[in-house]
C-alpha cells in the first residue's frame, strides 16, 4: 500500500464512494436494472460497498474511541432507516416487510455490526466464541443492505492489513463467491442470472483502494460527510419517485 504524498487521501477516495453509490442509487430509482444503462450504472455502483468496508476497518484501527465509533454508526443507521425504506419500498414507514427485491435496513446498519464483528474478533480470545460471536452477527445482517458480505469484506481487509496484496486476495475470493451465489439464488427464482454480473463491479475498488496513500485528508469535519449524505440523498431520491 501506497504511503506519503503520492496517491490519494482518505478524505478523496470516499468522495468517490459518494459519487459511485449516488450512480447506483438514481440507477435502482430510475434506470430499469437489465438494460445495458442499468446494468453499467450499478457495476460503477458496486464500488462503493467494499471501499466503505475498507476504511471501518482502517477506523477501528485509528479511532481514539471504539464505543464513540461505534454509537455514531448505530445513530447515523437509526437516522438513515426512514429516507432507506423511503426509497426502497416508497412507503413513510420505519420499517417495512423483507421481500426479495429489497432490504430490511439501510447499510450503515450493516457497517454497525460490521464493526462490532472487527472488535468480537480483535477482543474475544476464545476462537469458538469469536466464531460463534462473528456467526450471530452474520445473522443479524441477513435483513440489511448487502448483508454478511459487509462484514466478511471488513474483517477480510482488517485481518489482512499491513498488506494490500493479502487485502485484495481475501476480498477477490469473497466477491466471486458473492457473485456465484446471487446468480444462483436469482436461477433459483426464476430470474435471469446474468443480471447480477454487474456484481462483479466490487473488484473496481482495488485499483482505487490500491491508490490510497495512508493518509486521512479532508478538514476537521469531513468524516461526517458520508454520514450526513447518506440519509440526505436518500430521502431525495426517495421523495422523487414518488412524485414521478
Amino acid at each position: 500500500m501506497a504511503h506519503g504524498e503520492k496517491g490519494w487521501s482518505a478524505d478523496a477516495i470516499k468522495w468517490i464512494a459518494i459519487a459511485t453509490m449516488l450512480i447506483d442509487h438514481i440507477a435502482w430509482g430510475f434506470v430499469p436494472t437489465y438494460s445495458v444503462l442499468g446494468q453499467l450504472m450499478h457495476l460503477i455502483g458496486r464500488i462503493t460497498a467494499p471501499t466503505m468496508c475498507f476504511f471501518l476497518a482502517e477506523g477501528y484501527v485509528h479511532t481514539h474511541s471504539f464505543r464513540k465509533y461505534a454509537f455514531r454508526l448505530g445513530l447515523f443507521a437509526l437516522i438513515s432507516q426512514v429516507p432507506f425504506t423511503l426509497f426502497e419500498k416508497g412507503k413513510l414507514e420505519f420499517l417495512a416487510g423483507p421481500s426479495l427485491q429489497t432490504e430490511s435496513f439501510n447499510v450503515i446498519y450493516t457497517l454497525f455490526l460490521s464493526l462490532i464483528a472487527i472488535r468480537a474478533w480483535d477482543k474475544i480470545e476464545n476462537k469458538k466464541l469469536r466464531f460463534l460471536a462473528v456467526t450471530g452477527l452474520c445473522i443479524l445482517s441477513l435483513p440489511g443492505d448487502w448483508m454478511f458480505f459487509d462484514i466478511l469484506f471488513t474483517l477480510a481487509f482488517w485481518l489482512n492489513r499491513g498488506s494490500f496484496r493479502r487485502q485484495a486476495r481475501a476480498f477477490c475470493i469473497i466477491s466471486f463467491a458473492m457473485t456465484f451465489s446471487d446468480m444462483m439464488f436469482c436461477v433459483l427464482s426464476g430470474f435471469s442470472a446474468w443480471g447480477q454480473l454487474f456484481q462483479i463491479g466490487v473488484l473496481l475498488c482495488l485499483p482505487i483502494l490500491a491508490r490510497y496513500n495512508g493518509q486521512r485528508g479532508g478538514g476537521r469535519y469531513s468524516k461526517w460527510t458520508f454520514y450526513i449524505f447518506y440519509p440526505a440523498h436518500l430521502l431525495v431520491l426517495g421523495w422523487l419517485r414518488l412524485l414521478i
